[in-house]
């Protein structure tokens, strides 16, 4: 056993100098089981949900999603326009849901809204880039990778609040990872477990 190892309660309990010998005739004498050491000396937090403000160029969604891989937390979007009577009764329910926690459990993520028809991303083509073809359209990014086969473009869908609950908890789960949300390397094989 490895002296750096210390036992709270015994090293609490020695001067300073009997620690070091007293440590490694307990340690020899008392083997200590480590099941996950953490490298950090930061303390570990919970993952936040993050709301960004609403992307109308290129750069602003391009940062959005170095600052989600970077954290490894996907980054839901949703494309919407300002022509678009269902985006503005669907986008409150998402901002709420993203805003109360759905999806921090599961290691967070980070929202935006992405305005189709602003000039800049229409003369980008960010939407031919990613296939939007109905608004409003939900696409989640992990690590900048549009995932594509969850992409959400039914508006009952997106209407409905348990369904968007479960599908941003699935999103969440990614961590980085990409694939799946929360499957594991067969799954993408084999299916997913149940």
């Amino acid at each position: 056993m490895h002296p750096l190892l210390l036992r709270p309660t015994l090293a609490g309990r020695l001067s300073p100098r009997a620690k070091s010998y007293k440590t490694v005739i307990a340690c020899i004498e008392e083997p200590l089981s480590v099941s996950r050491v953490h490298f950090s000396t930061s303390p570990k937090v919970g993952a936040k949900n993050q709301v960004y403000a609403s992307v109308r160029n290129p750069d602003q969604f391009h940062t959005y999603q170095l600052l989600s891989a970077s954290s490894r937390t996907p980054l839901l979007t949703m494309w919407t326009a300002s022509y678009c009577p269902t985006c503005k009764v669907v986008e409150p329910l998402i901002r709420e849901l993203v805003e109360s926690g759905v999806g921090e459990a599961e290691g967070g993520v980070g929202y935006c809204e992405v305005e189709y028809d602003a000039p800049d991303v229409m003369s980008a083509g960010l939407g031919m880039t990613y296939m939007i073809s109905a608004l409003p359209t939900l696409l989640s990014f992990d690590a900048q990778e549009a995932q594509v086969e969850t992409k959400v473009t039914d508006a009952r869908k997106m209407a409905n609040r348990q369904f968007l609950e479960e599908w941003m908890r699935t999103e969440a789960r990614r961590h980085g990872n990409r694939g799946g949300g929360g499957g594991n390397f067969l799954s993408n094989f084999f299916g997913k477990s149940k």
